[in-house]
């Protein structure tokens, strides 16, 4: 199907837009013609440099004017605009996607803004750094990774297969999930540890003794914290447009966190024991299986 498909328009071209415009011209270098869309000119220059497209259009109307796919790789707090920009200049049929981590409020903005002529199927891929920008992208990102993929009312089952392929030609797995549990599951496994990281540096930054501390801090406080090094922008994004399911799992880690608190403080070592083997055997059953593609 997605053969005949090979004009692709990526609009934002940061990690994530420049590692799928890598990853699909390794893996079909000719047959698809990608038109990458930048606010910044020197980011599409850089863009072309790295070959990561083939052409820059900074206007986003021309940008996707003849497209038969459209992937906005921007953060979620300008998808909106994004949509009400490009509806009046897509053909019939034409595929759009995105990349936003949340998706409820990303598939309301399509229903309200985009044309029913198209076939929206909204997309997250699981996968990332805590560096952006093009320079950062890198066509391995997405290898092994799942790639979350949901329908719109208008799409038909053809635009689902297309972007199945296109996710399968990158590297990743294709996963078909609604947008309500999609988000409802996101917010624990990945948006909850971006507000663990970002408060555990917080917390001990305001803290008197952090300048001692610094000089202490190695392998442990960097893994940990890593999600606090990401883009402000594209965290508060995520956090607006997922505000409820990211507080339940927050209300979830509190009651857990005071459980541990209680443990060390009622010095029960066996229990504080137990604790511990109970969450490495967790984390170790999860590396065999889905996690595996970590230890490579």
């Amino acid at each position: 199907i997605l053969m005949n498909m090979k004009r692709i328009t990526i609009i934002g071209l940061g990690l994530i837009g420049g590692s799928l415009g890598l990853a699909l011209k390794k893996a079909k270098g000719a047959a698809v013609e990608i038109t990458g869309c930048a606010r910044r000119e020197e980011v599409g220059k850089q863009a072309l440099k790295r070959k990561a497209i083939d052409r820059a259009e900074p206007q986003i109307e021309k940008a996707v004017s003849g497209a038969d796919i459209v992937m906005i790789a921007t953060p979620i707090t300008t998808i909106k605009d994004i949509f009400r920009e490009m509806a009046d200049h897509l053909a019939p049929n034409t595929i759009v996607t995105d990349v936003g981590s949340t998706k409820s409020q990303v598939m309301q903005w399509a229903e309200e803004y985009l044309p029913q002529t198209i076939n929206f199927i909204g997309g997250h891929p699981m996968t990332g750094k805590e560096t952006a920008g093009i320079d950062e992208a890198e066509a391995g990102l997405f290898k092994g990774s799942a790639y979350c993929l949901i329908p719109s009312p208008h799409s038909n089952a053809d635009a689902l297969k297309s972007m199945e392929e296109l996710v399968g030609w990158i590297g990743a797995r294709a996963v078909s999930i609604e947008a309500q549990p999609h988000d409802e599951l996101v917010a624990g496994i990945s948006h909850l540890p971006l507000i663990i990281s970002s408060t555990l540096v917080a917390a001990l930054a305001e803290s008197g003794r952090w300048p001692d501390m610094s000089k202490l801090a190695a392998s442990g406080y960097r893994d940990v914290t890593r999600l606090a090094s990401g883009d402000a922008e594209i965290q508060m994004g995520i956090c607006a447009t997922n505000r409820q399911p990211i507080v339940d799992w927050i209300d979830r880690f509190i009651k857990r966190l005071e459980e541990s608190r209680n443990l060390i403080r009622q010095s029960d070592d066996d229990q504080l024991r137990a604790f511990f083997e109970q969450a490495r055997e967790a984390r170790e059953k999860w590396l065999k299986n889905e996690g595996a593609r970590f230890l490579k």
